[in-house]
């Protein structure tokens, strides 16, 4: 069954998203002040917990991928994934100091980077071809209209209950469990993928046979190298909320920043998506990385909140024009049983990539300026373009 061209099981998988990431940027939004403020935590400590979770999750992905390839069954893995970071949820309101904190970020990112290679090569698995542009692109929509509300939920609660921050958290409990009710309930699991890296053994019993990367072949490579250079020049959003402080923005208005970044990117994620799946993908990505030339550019030279918010818009165009792209040209080239590691290696990939590129715009940052930092990002975004002229997708 299909709702607006895209199958019902997109659909509900876009809503898993939605409601998953409300539940992550309750918690997420607040976190660093929990720690900070109520439990007397150190800004390196933070930073620790923050790496460590990530760092974790990045090696998660790539296995939890080559698993839903070899069991064929990517429903329950994903299921599994959205049950473990529910089930760290509440350990956010009961800790008592730091160390469980660190507990439950760990679990939580864990259930991230178990889900996110086999939802993804799911959404494959449930899309014809043809409309698979569309159906990324929605998912990512829903998942940024999530990222979007989840704050929004966060700071109406703390000044309606005086800023208890476990109040919160147990509030955020819920939509973690109804996205992990939804995946079990609502999502059915197609066909099994073709079974081309399944092969007979001598006694005529069958083994799956973990592939080498070479199996995932050339195209589905040079979107990895793609998106690898785009991550690079890309870093962390953080660096928006440093740039509104920088130039003027009150601090109790700066995260405002990335929900503006967000309603853009939610607003253009699924339109690009429709538009990939009937017109050169290539040229859009083009479009996606002027964008972010652009928007480094206008940021590098922002001297106050006006062109700070030209910029910010013109990042979210990017990230509406890239991020659900790049995830149908994985499905694209990459086998169809080869679907979860490939979303998994493309995820890693990405990840290192995004911890590299933060580390560099921080360098810049306090060793240059600002402006350098964006100057830098530009200069990357730009270099990019030729990897792009590689392929015809």
């Amino acid at each position: 069954m299909k709702t607006g061209g895209v199958p019902r099981g997109v659909w509900v998988l876009g809503f898993v998203s939605l409601l998953g990431d409300i539940s992550s940027e309750m918690i997420h939004s607040l976190l660093p002040l929990y720690l900070t403020v109520s439990l007397g935590a150190s800004a390196l400590v933070v930073g620790l917990i923050e790496g460590v979770a990530e760092a974790a999750a990045l090696v998660v992905r790539i296995f939890s991928g080559t698993l839903s390839d070899r069991l064929r069954h990517r429903k329950w893995i994903t299921a599994a994934g959205y049950g473990l970071a529910a089930a760290s949820k509440p350990l956010f309101a009961i800790a008592q100091g730091a160390g469980l904190v660190f507990a439950a970020r760990f679990i939580d990112r864990i259930g991230k980077g178990i889900r996110g290679a086999p939802r993804d090569a799911l959404i494959a698995d449930l899309t014809p071809k043809e409309s698979r542009g569309a159906a990324y692109g929605l998912r990512q929509t829903l998942d940024t209209v999530g990222a979007l509300i989840g704050p929004l939920i966060a700071m109406a609660l703390m000044l309606a209950w005086n800023d208890n921050f476990r109040a919160v958290f147990w509030v955020a409990v819920i939509p973690a469990v109804l996205s992990f009710l939804l995946v079990a309930v609502a999502v059915k699991e197609p066909e099994k993928p073709g079974t081309d890296h399944v092969f007979a053994k001598g006694d005529g019993t069958k083994t799956w046979s973990v592939p080498g990367f070479s199996a995932l072949g050339g195209p589905f490579w040079i979107v990895v190298l793609a998106g690898s250079a785009l991550t690079t020049a890309r870093f962390s959003e953080a660096f928006l909320i440093l740039r509104a402080e920088n130039v003027g923005v009150p601090l109790a208005y700066a995260p405002l920043v990335l929900g503006g970044m967000s309603a853009v990117y939610a607003l253009t994620a699924y339109p690009v998506g429709v538009l990939a799946d009937r017109m050169s993908r290539t040229t859009l990505l083009t479009i996606g990385i002027a964008f972010l030339v652009a928007s480094d550019i206008v940021l590098a030279l922002a001297g106050g909140v006006a062109t700070l918010a030209i910029g910010v818009t013109l990042w979210g165009l990017h990230m509406g024009l890239t991020q659900g792209l790049l995830s149908a040209m994985v499905a694209e080239t990459a086998p169809a049983d080869l679907r979860g590691t490939a979303f998994g290696v493309f995820s890693l990939a990405s990840g290192i990539a995004m911890l590299v590129a933060s580390a560099l715009a921080g360098a810049l940052w306090q060793f240059v300026g600002p402006a350098a930092t964006f100057w830098a990002g530009a200069a990357l975004a730009a270099a990019s373009f030729a990897i792009t002229r590689v392929a015809r997708w």
